[in-house]
C-alpha cells in the first residue's frame, strides 16, 4: 500500500485541542419593525431565539417592553396586560424558563424601588409579587443597580445603591454590599426573601457592577465584578453557592482597567 496521508499521521501524534472560538462582531442591519428608542440603564433577556428589552431612560423613563427575534430580524411591541410597572432603569431582570422577574430600580429622578414584577412571556403578562420578608432580618431596601442572579430556583440580590433621602431631588447615596436570595415557585410567584450567612469577607459595597453565574460539576459560583463605589471599581470576588463562602481570589494576567455600568456573560467556561 502507498504512504499514509502525512495529515492524518500527523494528527494522529498530537494531543487533540478543543478548538479556539474566535468571537467576531458584526453589525446587524436591515431589521424589521418598530426599533426601540435609544436607551440607556435598560436590561434585556433572551428566552430561545428572542431577546425581550425593558425600560431604560432617555429624557424620562421609558416603560416599553420591545421584542426581538433573532431569528427573524424583527423587533415587535407585544400587547402586554395586568400589573404592568411603571418604566423603571437599573433594575435586576432575570429569565426563568418563560417567565422573567423585574426587581428594583430607579423609577423616577432620585426616586428608587424595591417592586418585584413577574412577566409570563408566553401570554405577555404581568403580575406584581409580594415576597415574604426575610426570617432573619428586614426585606431589600430601594435600590438601584444591583445585580439580579438565578441560580437553581433562587434568584441572588448583591448590592446597588440606595438613596437615604425622603426627598428624592436631595439625593443621600449609600452604596450596598447586602446579600439576599428570593425563592421561586416553580412556573410562577415566589416563596420569599432569605439573608444567607455567609463566610468571609463580602464585597466592598458598589452598584453598576457585573454578576455572572458559572454551575457545573465542580461549584454553583456567582462572580462579582467591578462597578461604582465613590469611585470605579476593578476587583473580583467570587461566592461558592454550595458552601456560601466569599473569596477573592489572585488572578493572573493583564486585568481590564476599572469600570462599571459594563455588561459581563458567561459563554462555555469563559
Amino acid at each position: 500500500p502507498g504512504d499514509p496521508d502525512p495529515d492524518s499521521s500527523a494528527m494522529a501524534s498530537e494531543p487533540a485541542t478543543p478548538a479556539v472560538l474566535q468571537p467576531r462582531w458584526k453589525r446587524v442591519l436591515g431589521w424589521t419593525g418598530p426599533v426601540p428608542r435609544p436607551r440607556h440603564g435598560h436590561r434585556a433577556v433572551t428566552i430561545k431565539e428572542l431577546m425581550v428589552v425593558f425600560g431604560g431612560g432617555n429624557e424620562g423613563i421609558v416603560d416599553e417592553l420591545h421584542v426581538y427575534n433573532t431569528a427573524t430580524n424583527q423587533w415587535f411591541i407585544p400587547a402586554v396586560r395586568g400589573d404592568v410597572p411603571p418604566g423603571c432603569a437599573a433594575y435586576g431582570f432575570v429569565c426563568d424558563g418563560t417567565r422573567l422577574l423585574v426587581f428594583g430600580g430607579m423609577v423616577e429622578y432620585g426616586k428608587y424601588s424595591s417592586d418585584l414584577y413577574e412577566l409570563q412571556a408566553s401570554r405577555w403578562e404581568w403580575k406584581r409579587l409580594k415576597a415574604k420578608a426575610p426570617k432573619n432580618g428586614p426585606p431589600p431596601c430601594p435600590r438601584l443597580g444591583h445585580s439580579f442572579s438565578l441560580i437553581g430556583s433562587c434568584c441572588y440580590l448583591f448590592g446597588g445603591l440606595a438613596n437615604d433621602s425622603e426627598d428624592p431631588k436631595n439625593n443621600i447615596p449609600r452604596y450596598l454590599n447586602d446579600l439576599y436570595c428570593l425563592e421561586l415557585r416553580p412556573g410562577s410567584s415566589v416563596v420569599g426573601w432569605e439573608i444567607p450567612l455567609t463566610s468571609g469577607p463580602p464585597p466592598p459595597p458598589r452598584e453598576s457592577h457585573t454578576a455572572v453565574v458559572t454551575s457545573g460539576r465542580a461549584a454553583n459560583r456567582l462572580i462579582i465584578y467591578g462597578g461604582m463605589s465613590g469611585c470605579r471599581l476593578g476587583d473580583l470576588w467570587v461566592l461558592d453557592i454550595d458552601s456560601l463562602t466569599w473569596s477573592k481570589p489572585t488572578l493572573s494576567g493583564t486585568a481590564p482597567l476599572p469600570r462599571s455600568l459594563h455588561s459581563a456573560t458567561t459563554i462555555n467556561n469563559k
